[in-house]
């Protein structure tokens, strides 16, 4: 087993101990292209990307209707917690492993219009194989469809990579006739943001939620699972 392998293995193993569901690596040598709010001096030997996912909860998710619930809310929050927390505790022990470590915040909003963070996690989660990005505009995975949130940390420890998915949607649409704002279409690249954030304002002040939130399609994209 080579130095990457090995370090792979203990890498998952790890993080699987920790609570993550999907494990993955990617080679990232485009990185400044993909970050949004990151140093170049930082991120410039940081050419590897570890993308994580943690499943929502079913039972919460399934108590969301046409809006997001408060529930939800607060499971979105918890989760966001359990990301960050965790992806620090596997970036401490890549430094332990002597590789430099850069965790990445779970959901920290820099452009609420466009909705990008320092990082496309979606992005590099499809690049790492978990998954490929959905009409809905999220990263749809063959264990939990969209029901995930996400995490990424950036490194230079030397890994073994894995590939993207070559799959899409296909023929489902649920998320297309579902989305309140009618954000979705049939390409995943004609996905409207301004739709969608012109609905979660909407949320945001007319549910006093506090927060730019919504669900409905993440609650939606659950036919992968339900189809093995």
């Amino acid at each position: 087993m080579s130095t990457k392998e090995e370090h792979y293995r203990e890498l998952k193993d790890f993080a699987s101990g920790l609570g993550f569901s999907l494990f993955g690596v990617a080679p990232l040598p485009d990185l400044e292209e993909l970050s949004f709010d990151l140093s170049p001096t930082t991120i410039r030997n940081l050419t590897t990307g570890i993308a994580l996912g943690v499943q929502l909860s079913d039972g919460v998710l399934e108590d969301i209707t046409d809006h997001p619930t408060r529930l939800y809310l607060h499971h979105y929050r918890q989760t966001n917690y359990f990301l960050d927390r965790n992806a620090w505790e596997l970036a401490r022990l890549i430094e332990e492993m002597g590789g430099t470590a850069l965790a990445i915040a779970a959901s920290q909003t820099i452009d609420w219009i466009n909705q990008r963070g320092h990082l496309s996690h979606k992005e590099v989660a499809r690049r790492a194989g978990l998954g490929w990005i959905g009409r809905n505009n999220l990263l749809v995975t063959p264990e939990y469809g969209s029901r995930i949130r996400l995490v990424t940390i950036l490194t230079d420890l030397p890994l073994l990579p894995d590939h993207p998915l070559e799959k899409d949607c296909g023929d489902c649409r649920k998320c297309v006739e579902l989305c309140p704002a009618g954000a979705i279409a049939e390409d995943p690249s004609e996905f409207d943001h301004i739709k969608c954030y012109n609905q979660l304002g909407q949320f945001k002040k007319g549910l006093n939620l506090g927060h730019y939130i919504c669900g409905v399609c993440v609650k939606a994209c659950n036919y992968i699972a339900t189809e093995k």
